[in-house]
C-alpha cells in the first residue's frame, strides 16, 4: 500500500497538519479579536463554524482549484519550449500506445461518455473551483456581518459582500499568488533540475528539452 500510494498518503497528511495548524492559529486570533470586544471566547469546535474559518479556508481551495483547472486547459494547446511541464513541441515524441484492455469504460461506451471523459479532469477541478468559491463567498460574508456586529454596523446582505472589494480582495491576493507559482514551475524546470523528480528533466537534458 505504502510503495503504491505513499505520495498521496504523505501529501493527505501534509495537508491535514496544516489544515489543523490554520484551524488552531485561526481559533487563537478570533477569540482575540472577540475578547477585544469584551465577548466571550469560542471553544476550538465552534469556532470551526464560523466563516472566519471557512472564509480563510475556502479562499484558498478556490485559488487552487482554479489554478490547477486553467494549467490542466492551458496545457492542452500551448507549449512552453524546454520546461519539464510542456507537453513536447513536436508530437511525434509523445507516446500514445495503449495496453489492450486497458482503456477506461468511458471510451469503449463511446459517444456522450466518452466525449466528457475525455475533459473530465477539467471539469471536475472547475466544479472544485466553483464549489470552494461558493463556500468561500458564503464564509466571507459571515465573517463581515460578524465583524459589523462587534463594530456596531448592520451586516451587509449576501449580495452587497459578493460585489465588494474586501471579498474580491480575498479572491484575487490568492489567484495571482497560484499562477506566479505556475509559472515559476514552467520557467524554472527550463533551466534547473532536481534529481530524480517527475517534475524535472533528467539533470543530462539540455535546457532546450521539452517535457520528459
Amino acid at each position: 500500500m505504502w510503495r503504491r500510494n505513499g505520495l498521496s498518503i504523505v501529501l493527505f497528511a501534509l495537508m491535514a497538519v496544516f489544515l489543523v495548524a490554520q484551524a488552531l492559529t485561526g481559533w487563537q486570533v478570533h477569540n482575540e479579536e472577540l475578547a477585544q470586544h469584551g465577548l466571550p471566547s469560542l471553544t476550538f469546535l465552534s469556532y470551526l463554524t464560523t466563516g472566519h474559518f471557512s472564509s480563510a479556508t475556502f479562499e484558498n481551495w478556490e485559488s487552487e482549484f482554479l489554478q490547477m483547472g486553467m494549467y490542466v486547459l492551458l496545457t492542452v494547446r500551448l507549449r512552453q519550449a524546454g520546461s519539464a511541464e510542456s507537453r513536447p513541441l513536436d508530437p511525434a515524441e509523445e507516446d500514445s500506445r495503449v495496453e489492450p484492455g486497458a482503456t477506461p469504460w468511458p471510451v469503449r461506451k463511446g459517444g456522450l461518455w466518452k466525449g466528457l471523459y475525455g475533459h473530465s479532469l477539467a471539469i471536475a477541478f472547475f466544479f472544485l473551483f466553483l464549489m470552494s468559491f461558493a463556500l468561500h463567498a458564503l464564509g466571507s460574508w459571515r465573517a463581515k456581518a460578524a465583524e459589523n456586529q462587534l463594530d456596531g454596523l448592520a451586516a451587509p446582505s449576501f449580495l452587497d459582500h459578493l460585489f465588494s472589494s474586501d471579498f474580491w480582495f480575498e479572491s484575487m491576493q490568492n489567484w495571482q499568488s497560484e499562477f506566479l507559482a505556475v509559472l515559476a514551475l514552467v520557467v524554472l524546470t527550463i533551466f534547473l533540475r532536481q534529481k530524480d523528480s517527475p517534475q524535472s528533466k533528467a539533470v543530462e537534458a539540455p535546457h532546450s528539452q521539452t517535457g520528459d
